[in-house]
C-alpha cells in the first residue's frame, strides 16, 4: 500500500536530518583527526627535542670528560719525553766522556807524532804541505784512502780537464787535433809539475818523506784504534756506568703517573656511560616529562573520540542506508535534494515519493531556457 504524502514528506524530513547529522558528524571528524595529527606531530617534536638534548648533552659532558684528562695525559707524557731526554744527554756525556778516558792516550800519541812530523819537515826545510794527505796520496800511498785520492786526481787532470777545456772551444773552430794538443800540453803541465814537486821534495828527502809516511801511518793506526773503542762504547748496552738511577726513576715514576690518569680515565668515562649517562637521560626527561605527558592525554583522547565518532558515522551511515536510500535512492542523499522532493509533495506538485522523484528528474534533464 502506498504511504500517505504526509508520511512521506515526514520520511524524507527524517531523511534529510540524518544526513545533516552525518555530514555534521564527519566534519567534526575530520576537525578531530587534524587536531590528533598536529597534537601527534607537537608530542614527535617535543620527543625529539628532548632526545636531540639528551644526544648533545651526553655529547658535551663526555667530551669535557676526555678533555679534562688528556690534557693531564699530554702533561705527562711531556714530563715524560723530557725526562727522557735528559737521560740520553746523560748517557751521550757519559759516553763522550768515556770515550775521551779511553782514548786520551791514543790523542796524546797522534798530537806527539804531528808534532814530530811538523819539526821533520822543518829540519828537512821541506814545505808544510809536505806532510798532507794530499801529498803522501800523490807520491807516496798506502791506505786505500790515499789510492782513491790518487785515482781521482789521474781522472780529473788526465780525463775530465782536457775534455773540458776543449768542450768550452767554440764549434766554429773547435778541431779534433785540438783535442791532442789540449792532451799534450795538460800531460806536459800536469806531468811537469808533478815531476817537479817530487824532484824537490821526495827525491832529494827520500830518507825524510818515509819517516813521515812511518809517522802517518803510526797516526792512521792509532786514529783506527780510536773509531773502534768509539764504536765499542756506542754499541754497549751496558749503561750501568753512567749513573743513570735517578733518570730511571724519574720516567718509572712518570710512566706510572700516566697509566694511572690513563686508568683513571677509563673508569670516569665507563661510569658515565653506565650511571651518568642515564642520570642525564632521566633529568632532560623529567624537565619535559609534563609537556609530553599532557600531549600524550591530549593524543590519546583524540584517538578515543575519533574512534567513537567513526563507529558513530558507520551506525548512522548504516541506518540511512537501511532506512531511507533503499527507499528513496543513494542519489539523493543530500540535504539539498531531500528538500526539494519534501517540497514538490508539500506543494502538492507530486502525489507521492516516485512522482517528485520522476519531476525532479525531468526538471534537472529539462533544456534550459536561454
Amino acid at each position: 500500500m502506498t504511504q500517505p504524502a504526509t508520511d512521506q514528506s515526514a520520511l524524507l524530513s527524517e531523511a534529510r536530518q540524518a544526513v545533516e547529522n552525518l555530514n555534521r558528524m564527519k566534519t567534526e571528524r575530520g576537525q578531530l583527526d587534524l587536531e590528533e595529527k598536529q597534537l601527534r606531530r607537537q608530542l614527535d617534536a617535543e620527543r625529539k627535542a628532548a632526545e636531540d638534548s639528551i644526544a648533545l648533552t651526553v655529547k658535551k659532558r663526555r667530551e669535557e670528560i676526555n678533555s679534562s684528562y688528556d690534557k693531564e695525559i699530554a702533561k705527562g707524557q711531556d714530563r715524560l719525553r723530557r725526562a727522557r731526554q735528559k737521560r740520553e744527554k746523560a748517557k751521550n756525556q757519559g759516553m763522550r766522556e768515556r770515550i775521551a778516558e779511553e782514548t786520551s792516550a791514543l790523542h796524546a800519541h797522534n798530537r806527539e807524532l804531528r808534532l814530530k812530523l811538523r819539526s821533520l819537515l822543518q829540519k828537512e826545510r821541506l814545505p808544510r804541505f809536505c806532510g798532507s794527505t794530499w801529498y803522501y796520496a800523490l807520491y807516496m800511498p798506502r791506505t786505500l784512502k790515499e789510492i782513491g785520492m790518487l785515482i781521482l786526481f789521474i781522472l780529473f787532470f788526465f780525463a775530465a780537464l782536457p775534455w773540458g777545456i776543449y768542450l768550452l772551444i767554440g764549434e766554429t773552430v773547435r778541431k779534433s787535433w785540438m783535442l791532442i794538443v789540449i792532451y799534450l800540453l795538460d800531460i806536459l803541465g800536469t806531468g811537469g809539475l808533478y815531476l817537479a814537486v817530487a824532484n824537490h821534495t821526495k827525491v832529494g828527502h827520500l830518507e825524510a818523506v818515509r819517516q813521515g809516511r812511518l809517522i802517518r801511518d803510526t797516526i792512521y793506526a792509532n786514529q783506527k784504534k780510536i773509531r773502534l773503542i768509539t764504536n765499542t762504547i756506542r754499541r754497549d748496552r751496558n749503561e750501568a756506568i753512567y749513573d743513570l738511577e735517578k733518570y730511571d726513576d724519574e720516567i718509572a715514576r712518570t710512566e706510572q703517573e700516566l697509566a694511572e690518569i690513563t686508568r683513571k680515565k677509563q673508569e670516569a668515562l665507563s661510569t658515565f656511560d653506565s650511571v651518568t649517562r642515564n642520570i642525564i637521560s632521566d633529568e632532560i626527561w623529567n624537565n619535559s616529562k609534563d609537556k609530553i605527558d599532557y600531549l600524550q592525554e591530549e593524543q590519546a583522547k583524540r584517538e578515543q573520540r575519533l574512534e567513537a565518532a567513526d563507529q558513530q558515522i558507520k551506525s548512522l551511515s548504516l541506518e540511512i542506508t537501511d532506512r531511507y536510500e533503499s527507499y528513496i535512492g543513494k542519489e539523493f542523499m543530500q540535504p539539498e535534494r531531500l528538500e526539494e522532493l519534501s517540497r514538490l509533495i508539500r506543494s502538492g506538485q507530486a502525489a507521492n515519493l516516485s512522482d517528485a522523484v520522476s519531476q525532479y528528474k525531468a526538471g534537472r534533464n529539462a533544456p534550459r531556457e536561454e
